[in-house]
């Protein structure tokens, strides 16, 4: 179970200030974004997505458009401009179908022939809006804005005009409301007696829909509505004419009158100009155009999101923190389309929601450091004392070492070096060469236990400990410290071998007594706050100290204590060594030896051994003298290399009482 977390630390033990500094860094780096109008784009194109799904609807819109499109120059068969005597019939032909307003938005700025202009002027009123432009003039000492408005006559009419100018984006799209008090729809609002909203500066159109959205007819059509429409088509509507054509209207007239708007992104087309003045019409009647928040609010927002993101994060990254950041993404652009399509308002949630990501990012990176920090450092700590194959896995899983000590029961295993004192002696003029020999004993010693998954607790002159079943879990730990004891026994003989081969009949010969024991221990860091060693206490670690110098005695290699040998029973043929008094109970425990592996249990020789120790050990633990010794006797011509073992024994035997 992990520690609880302090009302001051994050779950890494960080104070939890750090990682609240380490959030607003992050949403300072991000504050220069707020500002940098490039990315406002990012920003737009967002909106753009929003703003299209289930989009408001206006309310009985009463507005219809005639578009000057490809098909109306086919019936026509004129180049454009058309002569305004036909833009006369068509203001004449609408007016009597019963037009509220008509709007043309074609700026009429110069003078055509004075026949047709004297004609188009007699078809004007006040119940028609005539589109105007501002033209922009960059000068030395700044911009001149020239407005552009329709020849005299028409305005003498009564026609009044509309300023038509609109701004798209730095990428094209067509997303500002204009805000001037003259503008073209707010005109046209005007004239039809109805109400139109002030925008504030910087509002956004809202899109109803894709191209030809709007109820539109073909200027041919509309012309002869009695023929091509349906009856009242045009009763009591507010009818906008423009062009609407995919293609330019002549070779150096450049581009038509269309924009990409918001569902460009999804249907690729454009939207002609004169659609996108229905829609600016319909935002100030309806007050559907959005308002963007202000920068320091999104500065505000910017700096929450951090702060928030920090404390999700508190605990460290997991699975759970990846869908904590994805449920605060996906708050942040639901908040932000629930507040444009009720609220009418634009919170953009792009910064937000990068600067959430940018601290969930870091944590992670910080998380992942300190996890990179510690497997070197648990690699670096173990690699002394476990194989290579188990550090690499206890690296690989941290969480396996529970350090500050744990109840386990671990096989524990002591072997030391017979007969080092007095080659120490001996040596004693020649300690490099004495630290060369330990040296070239030990590795071999160590790489044995390694080899079994062992974990070398601690050298001790000439004497190693080690144990199995931690840090991390072994649960055949008994059989492999009994393999790594036979595997010691036979390193100690190719090195005896090795020397003789270097240094003749002269050169040292080592052997060494092991001592095994199975049991519950403390295992975790012993030691203090200056130097601590990750080892084991306990009953059981003293124990099999003590079956270690008990070897000696014994004249035997090894000594397994009992719970070791009957884990190790079905591997290996044991037999009984003594009894010898337990700390903590009250009768005796059997200690044991490995006579031969499993294999060899049916050899007759063996089996007759076996039996006849058995009856050995039971007679001289019923003071029986002589038939326990005759019968040591017949052991020890069984098993030669228990000599010194069985002598021992008859030694026993013969110092009994009477």
């Amino acid at each position: 179970m992990s520690p609880p977390v302090s009302a001051t630390q994050t779950q890494t033990g960080e104070p939890l200030w750090r990682h609240f500094v380490m959030a607003g860094l992050i949403a300072a780096l991000l504050t220069p974004l707020v500002f940098f109008q490039p990315f406002t784009l990012i920003e737009a194109k967002l909106f753009d997505i929003l703003s299209i799904i289930a989009p408001p609807r206006p309310h009985a819109s009463n507005v219809e458009v005639v578009a000057i499109d490809e098909p109306s120059f086919s019936e026509i068969g004129q180049r454009w401009p058309w002569s305004r005597e036909l833009h006369a019939r068509l203001a004449e032909n609408l007016r009597a179908a019963g037009a509220k307003v008509i709007a043309f938005d074609v700026i009429f700025s110069e003078p055509s022939t004075e026949e047709a202009d004297q004609r188009f002027a007699a078809a004007l009123g006040p119940d028609v809006v005539l589109a105007s432009d501002d033209v922009l003039t960059k000068l030395d000492h700044g911009i001149q804005i020239t407005r552009v408005n329709p020849i005299d006559p028409f305005l003498d009419a009564g026609a009044v005009p509309g300023l038509a100018s609109v701004a798209p984006d730095g990428d094209v799209y067509l997303r500002r409301m204009p805000t001037q008090p003259d503008g073209f729809a707010a005109e046209i609002l005007r004239l039809a007696g109805e109400p139109a909203l002030s925008p504030p500066e910087g509002a956004l159109i809202q899109y109803f829909g894709p191209a030809h959205t709007y109820p539109t007819a073909s200027y041919y059509q509309a012309l002869d509505p009695e023929t091509f429409l349906q009856p009242g088509r045009f009763k009591d509507k507010i009818v906008l004419v423009g062009l609407s054509l995919k293609a330019a209207t002549s070779a150096d007239a450049g581009a038509p009158d269309t924009f990409p708007t918001a569902y460009t992104l999804i249907t690729g087309e454009l939207t002609s100009g004169v659609e996108v003045q229905a829609t600016i019409l319909d935002n100030l009647r309806n007050g559907l155009f959005v308002t963007p928040v202000p920068r320091l609010a999104v500065l505000a927002l910017l700096t929450a999101a951090a702060l928030g993101a920090a404390a999700l994060s508190i605990r460290g990254v997991t699975w759970r923190t990846g869908f904590a950041a994805l449920f605060m993404v996906v708050l942040l652009f639901t908040g932000a389309w629930l507040a444009l399509r009720f609220g009418r308002i634009w919170a953009p949630p792009a910064l937000p929601a990068a600067a959430a990501l940018a601290v969930f990012g870091a944590r992670f990176g910080l998380d992942y450091a300190r996890e990179r920090q510690l497997r070197h450092a648990v690699s670096e700590a173990f690699s002394r004392y476990l194989s290579p194959d188990l550090v690499a896995e206890l690296a690989r899983d941290p969480g396996a070492l529970r350090l500050g000590g744990e109840r386990r029961n671990l096989s524990i295993l002591f072997c030391d070096v017979r007969g080092f004192t007095s080659l120490s002696e001996k040596l004693k003029d020649q300690p490099e060469r004495l630290t060369t020999l330990i040296n070239r004993l030990l590795d071999p010693l160590s790489e044995a236990v390694l080899a079994e998954g062992g974990t070398i607790d601690k050298y001790m002159g000439d004497c190693v400990m080690a144990f199995w079943n931690a840090p991390l879990p072994s649960p055949d730990h008994p059989r492999r410290a009994v393999r790594a004891a036979l595997r010691m026994m036979d390193a100690v003989s190719g090195l005896n071998s090795v020397l003789r081969q270097e240094e003749g009949d002269d050169a040292p010969q080592f052997s060494v007594g092991v001592g095994i024991n199975t049991g519950d221990c403390v295992v975790g860091n012993v030691g203090s706050r200056w130097r601590y060693d990750y080892s084991v206490l306990g009953d059981a670690v003293n124990l099999a100290s003590r079956l270690e110098s008990l070897s000696k005695e014994y004249n035997v290699s090894l000594i397994l204590g009992p719970a070791t040998a009957e884990a190790v029973r079905e591997d290996h043929v044991l037999i009984e060594l003594d009894r010898i008094a337990v700390r903590g109970r009250a009768t005796e425990s059997a200690i044991f030896t490995v006579l031969a592996p499993a294999s060899q249990r049916e050899d007759p020789a063996l089996a007759e051994l076996a039996r006849l120790h058995a009856e050995a050990l039971e007679r001289y633990r019923k003071g029986q003298r002589k038939e326990a010794l005759a019968l040591v006797v017949r052991c020890r011509s069984l098993a030669p290399p228990l000599a010194g073992y069985y002598r021992t024994l008859m030694r026993k035997i013969g110092e009994m009482p009477g």
